[in-house]
């Protein structure tokens, strides 16, 4: 991908959902939800708007729980992506 966030703004891809449910009924996009779960692509490096340096929990490849609606949507090279700052992820998964 290229895409550098800045500051602490990380890139998420998150991960596909089922269109279909488990009775077989075929579900439009628009009628699912925005997934929770993603991986991280590319991460920012930390400084914030005076120059002062923030610790990035996250790195490139970690599995991340995330708010739903936080960020902004990103349709690039012929994927959605989530560009969030690092303070809406919730947590790693393990």
């Amino acid at each position: 991908m290229n895409f550098k966030p800045l500051f602490d703004r990380v890139v998420i891809l998150p991960k596909t959902q089922n269109s279909v449910t488990d009775s077989g009924i075929v579900l439009p996009e628009t009628s699912q939800e925005r997934p929770q779960i993603g991986s991280v692509v590319a991460v920012g490096d930390g400084a914030d708007f005076d120059g002062n340096k923030k610790e990035m929990k996250v790195k490139v490849g970690d599995e991340v729980l995330f708010n739903k609606y936080a960020g902004v949507e990103l349709k690039l090279e012929g994927k959605t992506y989530i560009i969030m700052r690092q303070i809406d992820i919730i947590g790693v998964m393990k």
